[in-house]
């Protein structure tokens, strides 16, 4: 891991850790804690498996519109639903993957 990543990731728990305080105190609501946990929480990992499952059964798209929908291209999507590549979803793309998987195609719209 690197410097950077655990130097994020401090930040974030501390983030969280104060929000939560807030909370407490009535300061932030229970809808804006969901929000910042939403937002600080690591997405899953995601086998090639899940990628297949969340593009034909979620989105219900070929891997050529799924590609536009991410902002990635076809290529990317290809590797991520092979068994035998390397490449898995992360950061942002990973994100995405997560709101697809969690609230639908269309919430990536909105």
């Amino acid at each position: 891991m690197s410097k950077k990543t655990n130097a994020d990731s401090r930040v974030l728990r501390e983030l969280l850790e104060t929000t939560a305080d807030l909370s407490a105190y009535g300061l932030v609501s229970k809808a804006d804690m969901a929000r910042m946990k939403a937002l600080c929480e690591a997405p899953p990992a995601y086998p090639p498996q899940r990628v297949v499952a969340i593009r034909t059964q979620v989105a219900r798209m070929s891997q050529q519109v799924f590609a536009s929908m991410l902002n990635v291209s076809v290529s990317t999507v290809q590797k991520w639903e092979s068994p035998t590549a390397e490449k898995h979803p992360s950061g942002a793309a990973a994100k995405l993957l997560q709101i697809v998987e969690t609230r639908g195609i269309e919430a990536i719209f909105a």
